[in-house]
């Protein structure tokens, strides 16, 4: 191998939103993420309902609710 190409691996922690932290190496020093396997719905298999309700209210709040004639 080359050297001095290729970068420096740290031993990092990486820490999820959800509260969840693992080990890991990267060649970044820290990393935070919104979504782990600990709480993505792919692994955990739970669905996560997003407020679909409240932003159509505000959408038809901002923009008028049409109607049919």
């Amino acid at each position: 191998m080359k050297k001095g190409i290729h970068p420096e691996l740290f031993e990092v922690t990486v820490h999820c939103t959800c509260g969840n932290e693992f080990l890991t190496r990267s060649a970044k020093q820290e990393i935070r993420t919104t979504l782990c396997s600990a709480c993505h719905p792919f692994f955990t298999g739970q669905q996560k309902f997003v407020d679909t309700a409240g932003r159509i209210d505000k959408f038809e709040q901002r923009y008028g609710k049409k109607t049919k004639k």
